[in-house]
């Protein structure tokens, strides 16, 4: 019964093994776990408990307002009272004074700007977050390199297979003729060597994907063993023939800078308004409100507190002009952004309709290719041709094969660069 735990508990561990060595991957599956793990994200915790605090803080100027004081001042004269009454003894203070005491003041009306606080501190950790919401998004078009960049070393290596294919049925065909006595030692010599040559094709090839597995891999947290599976994305039917509708995340930054823009003039307009407030001061001085008496007394006074800045209106009309600068700044970014963006993208394309223009008569040159390399078969079978010359013709072949299949991944690539640059 042992054993047979064991034996199953080996083949679980060996499938276990198996599954993540040949696990497959996708497009989409990739862009999100690169977002997931990539370093920069944690910075998205940092806004939000930044903004909590900073908010949480701007709640505060709600609260009574407290703060202790003192004072000891000595000045050249006080306050005495001119007239002698007989038999009554005037005080007269000191002219050294001493005061200490504690304010305590009770926000009314503000004009509404912790209000206009809190919403700045809110629309700035939103420009934050737009501002990490680009940088990651950046990130598809590193994804879209490595991933077709990958699909592409896999058609080149199912390509030389074949290629190798064809050389080994030359050779076959050649060792049957030096063993007739027609053909030449030599001659599969030609053959053998070119099949070497393949071979270090296929070695070149694999260390280069496997350079660019283990850099995707570290995009996306995840060991990518040589049997990797990548899904090659479907072609993209839309023509992207409206290139105008633009859905990319910089947009978004630029509408939080103008909304940040808004509330700093609800903070102009705040700033005019009178504040008012509730106070309570309590204390112990000589003197303390009885400014004829030298004696240490405590004491206390409250009420309520009107207090108007006219300074604000000084420079209010330059503030807002500042404001309307910087939008007009932001205007101009947003402008050279679409701008370059749109440049990008009517490149971009521009290589899809080339890249499907090629593709049209790809096959057809793939086909021909093969009917003149069965046809050297054939011949080089009869003794017609030597194997240079079919050789020639298997390259010739080759190299049309390696054309359809570059012209295919640069097209999907070209789509997936487009739609990644508009953002759809």
């Amino acid at each position: 019964m042992k054993t047979r735990f064991k034996y199953a508990t080996l083949c679980c561990l060996l499938l276990a093994g198996f599954m993540v060595r040949a696990q497959n991957l996708t497009l989409e599956a990739c862009y999100e776990l690169a977002r997931q793990h990539y370093p920069m994200t944690k910075q998205r915790e940092l806004i939000s408990k930044s903004k909590e605090f900073s908010v949480l803080n701007a709640s505060k100027g709600y609260l009574p307002q407290i703060s202790i004081n003192g004072q000891a001042t000595y000045q050249s004269e006080v306050t005495r009272v001119p007239i002698s009454v007989p038999g009554v003894n005037i005080p007269t203070p000191g002219k050294d004074q001493y005061k200490i005491y504690g304010d305590i003041n009770q926000t009314i009306f503000d004009g509404g700007i912790i209000k206009q606080q809190k919403e700045a501190l809110n629309a700035n950790a939103e420009i934050e977050e737009q501002k990490l919401e680009t940088e990651l998004y950046k990130l598809r078009e590193r994804i879209n390199q490595l991933y077709f960049g990958i699909l592409m070393l896999d058609e080149q290596l199912v390509q030389v297979t074949l290629l190798k294919k064809d050389i080994d049925s030359g050779i076959k065909k050649t060792q049957a003729g030096i063993d007739n006595g027609v053909m030449l030692k030599s001659s599969l010599d030609n053959l053998k060597a070119e099949l070497l040559r393949a071979d270090q094709r296929t070695i070149e090839l694999t260390a280069t994907k496997n350079a660019y597995l283990d850099v995707l891999g570290l995009f996306i947290n995840q060991t990518l063993g040589a049997g990797t599976m990548l899904s090659k994305p479907a072609a993209i039917t839309n023509d992207f023939r409206n290139l105008s509708t633009i859905n990319r995340p910089e947009l978004l930054v630029y509408e939080s800078q103008n909304k940040s823009l808004d509330i700093q003039n609800k903070m102009l307009d705040a700033r005019k308004a009178p504040k008012v407030s509730l106070f309570l001061q309590t204390g112990f001085g000589r003197p303390a409100l009885n400014m004829l008496s030298n004696s240490f007394e405590p004491y206390y006074l409250g009420g309520i507190r009107l207090n108007w800045a006219l300074s604000a209106f000084y420079t209010q009309k330059n503030d807002k002009e500042l404001i309307n600068l910087n939008r007009m700044g932001i205007a101009l970014q947003k402008e050279t952004f679409l701008f370059n963006n749109n440049f990008t993208a009517r490149q971009q394309n521009s290589e899809v309709t080339k890249f499907r223009d090629l593709l049209t008569s790809d096959q057809e040159i793939v086909d021909l290719r093969n009917k003149i390399k069965n046809t050297s078969m054939a011949q080089l079978e009869n003794g017609v041709i030597n194997t240079t010359d079919y050789l020639r013709e298997v390259n010739a072949e080759d190299q049309a094969r390696q054309n359809k299949i570059l012209h295919e991944i640069q097209l999907l690539m070209a789509q997936y660069n487009l739609k990644t640059t508009i953002g759809q």
